[in-house]
């Protein structure tokens, strides 16, 4: 004969099933983080570059026991493609949050004057932001919610020029007299030239003796680079921002006798550095051309690589890889911090954090901490040179993996 359940046995159960339902509600089944990259237009592979970094670093987070402090929530990528126009990436900013009001934080997107437009909306929703982008404006507003962990494209230019003038006379005792220029007007080639023209060059005792800006993207380059040829400076800084304008340049440059095995050429950016270039321009073209970056992998992650390179068919675990994969990485642990998925916390512990271990070991210097303008402390540049179809990491020595060729100009 079944024994009758008491009241109080009743009542006791129902307040388990409340504080049960309680601790349900508490940890949401997912959590939502929203990737914005261009996916469309001019530098739409960098953009997809980014989403394969995300989308395994979200893998690994969730298979690994998704957020912890949550109850083991698991991390979804919710992603919106900027289009080619700042004015596509503000629209694309404002359809992510608003159809999506959970969102507790977002990644984007790639091109400085798209992120410079997409962040105006998401500071206005509180939600927080990380991004690659390196113009130097981002940062500048005043806004709290907005987190650069790239060196700043002013901050590439203090150490890219210096760098690049100790690598020349380490290499053929002689300092650089002249430096010519050829780069877009994009928000991030525009704060990288502002000091240059600022201070740096005076500094450095070069001569600038062809400057030439462009918008992009090219269709030609035989103008911008016939005046270098004629000038002929000791190397030339090509502040380019996609693969396609990569290409013609280095095409051009090719094409008139001054390859970067010949010339050196120095480019800006993770593009610069990407197996779509290789595809389009061939390895005789890219020899010796080397790139400043705000990120790179070093030795230390090399398993971490090659689980990359495995799992997505790329030849290599490269600069937009990296950034997208240790940003996904940084709000896993913001909300493990925060315990909670509320946008104010998860930007409170981004916010304040210091750390040198877990996201860290993805950047340069091991260390995450935002000064108050949202910068990541102590960012530092990385400089590769192709060589045989691959970037090789020269720079800084405690990440390289060979030394720099430093060609002669003819």
């Amino acid at each position: 004969m079944t024994k009758a359940i008491g009241r109080r046995t009743t009542l006791t159960l129902g307040a388990a099933a409340a504080l049960a339902g309680t601790a349900r509600a508490a940890a949401p089944p997912e959590v939502e983080i929203g990737l914005l990259v261009p996916l469309t237009g001019p530098w739409a592979y960098d953009g997809q570059q980014e989403k394969l970094g995300a989308e395994m670093a979200v893998d690994d987070v969730n298979r690994t026991g998704g957020i912890r402090s949550l109850g083991g929530a698991k991390l979804r990528l919710v992603l919106f493609d900027t289009g080619s126009t700042a004015e596509t990436a503000k629209d694309a900013a404002q359809r992510m949050i608003a159809n999506h009001p959970n969102l507790s934080g977002g990644i984007g997107c790639w091109l400085s004057t798209f992120t410079l437009a997409a962040t105006e909306v998401s500071e206005r929703a509180k939600l927080p932001w990380l991004t690659l982008s390196y113009s130097d404006a981002i940062t500048n507003r005043g806004f709290h919610y907005v987190f650069q962990t790239s060196p700043t494209g002013n901050a590439q230019a203090e150490q890219t020029v210096p760098v690049a003038m100790k690598l020349a006379e380490a290499a053929t005792g002689k300092r650089p007299k002249k430096v010519a220029v050829v780069g877009d007007n994009t928000a991030a080639s525009v704060s990288f030239l502002k000091p240059l023209l600022g201070h740096i060059l005076k500094d450095q005792n070069l001569d600038l003796v062809v400057k030439n800006i462009y918008t992009p993207p090219l269709a030609d380059a035989t103008t911008l680079v016939q005046p270098v040829r004629a000038a002929r400076p000791d190397f030339v800084l090509l502040l380019s921002t996609n693969g396609g304008d990569d290409k013609i340049l280095a095409d051009t440059f090719s094409e008139y006798g001054m390859p970067g095995s010949k010339m050196p050429l120095i480019g800006n950016g993770g593009h610069f550095a990407n197996p779509e270039l290789l595809k389009a321009a061939g390895p005789a073209v890219l020899e010796d051309i080397m790139i400043g970056l705000a990120n790179w992998p070093g030795k230390d992650l090399g398993d971490l690589s090659a689980r990359f390179v495995k799992r997505t068919g790329q030849p290599w675990f490269g600069h937009d890889n990296i950034f997208a994969y240790a940003h996904v990485m940084i709000f896993a642990w913001a909300l493990n911090q925060a315990a909670s998925a509320d946008r104010e916390k998860v930007a409170t512990a981004i916010r304040t954090m210091n750390i040198t271990d877990g996201p860290a070991i993805y950047f340069p210097g091991h260390h995450i901490q935002f000064d108050e303008k949202g910068r990541r402390v102590g960012a530092e540049l990385v400089i590769v040179q192709w060589r045989n179809g691959r970037p090789v990491t020269v720079f800084p020595e405690d990440m390289a993996v060979d030394k720099a060729v430093w060609p002669v100009a003819s």
